[in-house]
C-alpha cells in the first residue's frame, strides 16, 4: 500500500479485502397520501373540517418526512473494515447535519465519497486532520510525535510503514479493521467536500443497536 507523494514507504497487505467498507442506502418506505371522497351533502362543517385536518396532518408529515431525509439517513455496511465495532449488514444512521454545525474531530466515524471513484460511499475513521503529521510503525499509530490511543481497532496493520503529513481541507482516514480496509494509505487524503455525513448510531440489528465507539 502507498501513498503518492506522501508516504516514506510501505508494503502491499497481501489479506486487503476490495471493496471495502461500502454503504448502501436501505430502502424507506413512505406512505403516500391516500385520495379522499367528497363530503356528502348535508355533512355541514364539521365534516369539512375534518377532511381539512386530515389533509392538514398529511402535508405536515410530508414535510416532516422530506426535512429528516435532507438531515439523516439509513444506510447499511457492505464490507468488514471496520470490524469489530461496525460489522458487514450493520445498518447506521448518518448525520448529514454534524459538520455543518461543528467541526470534524479525530476519531470520528464518516460516510465519505471514496476518492477513487466517488459515485460510492465507503465508510471510515477520521485519523489526522489537516496539518497533522502521521506516522505509522509496526501497526502503531503516531500523530505529532503522540502515539494515538485505538480501544476500537480489531487487528493491527503490520506491514504499513509510512510517515506524512496532512494537507489543507483534507483528511487521513483508516478502517477499524487494519488489515481488510481500503483506505488513506491506499487512496490518499479525503477531501473535506467528500465528507457526507458522521455516524454515531447503529440502529440494526437489535441485539447490537446502540452508539458506536
Amino acid at each position: 500500500m502507498e501513498m503518492s507523494n506522501q508516504a516514506s514507504g510501505g508494503h502491499q497487505n497481501p489479506n486487503q479485502e476490495n471493496p471495502l467498507g461500502r454503504v448502501t442506502p436501505a430502502a424507506v418506505d413512505l406512505d403516500g397520501v391516500a385520495g379522499q371522497n367528497s363530503p356528502a351533502s348535508g355533512g355541514g362543517r364539521k365534516g369539512t373540517g375534518s377532511l381539512a385536518l386530515v389533509f392538514a396532518l398529511a402535508r405536515f408529515s410530508l414535510v416532516a418526512s422530506l426535512l429528516w431525509g435532507l438531515a439523516f439517513n439509513v444506510s447499511e455496511v457492505r464490507g468488514n473494515s471496520m470490524r469489530p465495532g461496525i460489522e458487514d449488514g450493520d445498518r447506521i444512521l448518518v448525520d448529514h447535519l454534524s459538520f455543518l454545525l461543528g467541526d470534524v474531530e479525530r476519531g470520528d466515524v464518516v460516510v465519505m465519497r471514496y476518492p477513487l471513484d466517488p459515485s460510492l460511499d465507503y465508510i471510515k475513521r477520521v485519523v489526522g486532520l489537516p496539518g497533522d503529521r502521521i506516522c505509522i510503525r509496526n501497526g502503531v499509530v503516531s500523530i505529532n510525535g503522540e502515539l494515538l490511543p485505538e480501544p476500537y481497532i480489531g487487528e493491527a496493520d503490520p506491514y504499513t510503514h509510512l510517515v506524512t503529513t496532512v494537507e489543507t481541507d483534507t483528511y487521513f482516514v483508516l478502517g477499524d479493521n487494519r488489515l481488510r480496509s481500503s483506505d488513506s494509505r491506499e487512496f490518499g487524503f479525503v477531501p473535506a467536500d467528500f465528507l457526507r455525513g458522521k455516524v454515531d448510531v447503529r440502529i440494526w440489528p437489535p441485539g447490537r443497536m446502540g452508539l458506536i465507539p
